[in-house]
């Protein structure tokens, strides 16, 4: 299978639009290229039960986010608040950014 390459980067704030957890929004905590999944803050969310890792401790049920394909995933515009399409280009400077096709402004964050 021919892994693509994911227009989302670790936090990035998008929307889940398949799935159970449809019409979520999280911010984005890991992504997993490899797999062409990520993981969201509180979407996807699974229940593991652990053993006792030492003679005191006692084994429990732990929930933690499990990872979600992004083609279920669609990120958020930060300036005009809408899921939409994403675009990639290079400015003059000969930096790639990601746009938003639908205002045209840049995805990347200030920093």
């Amino acid at each position: 299978m021919r892994q693509g390459r994911t227009y989302l980067k670790k936090d990035d704030q998008v929307e889940v639009i398949a799935g159970k957890d449809k019409g979520r929004v999280g911010k984005v905590l890991r992504v997993l290229h490899d797999k062409d999944k990520a993981v969201v803050e509180r979407i996807n969310m699974i229940k593991r039960h652990t053993k006792p890792q030492e003679m005191n401790q006692q084994g429990q049920i732990v929930e933690k986010e499990a990872p979600i394909h992004v083609s279920n995933l669609q990120l958020i515009c930060p300036e005009c608040t809408k899921t939409g399409r994403i675009g990639k280009k290079v400015l003059d400077d000969n930096t790639k950014v990601r746009y938003c096709k639908s205002c045209g402004e840049s995805i990347e964050s200030k920093a």
